[in-house]
């Protein structure tokens, strides 16, 4: 994730990718918790776009 946020400190949206390698998974489960609805998403076009306020809230709600 430093990797990302030190690339596009301004950055308010991550793309499906982008959680997927934060997360350490596969796109098929990125997509899953997209769907799920775990996040706030804007759909531009085909592209998804997941608020990164949500994000982070999401992952902060998890008990690590």
């Amino acid at each position: 994730m430093e990797t990302i946020e030190k690339s596009y400190p301004e950055r308010r949206t991550y793309t499906v990718d982008d959680i997927a390698r934060i997360l350490n998974i596969g796109r098929t489960s990125a997509y899953i918790l997209v769907k799920e609805g775990h996040f706030k998403i804007v759909r531009i076009g085909n592209a998804i776009r997941i608020s990164k306020k949500s994000f982070d809230a999401w992952l902060d709600s998890l008990e690590l």
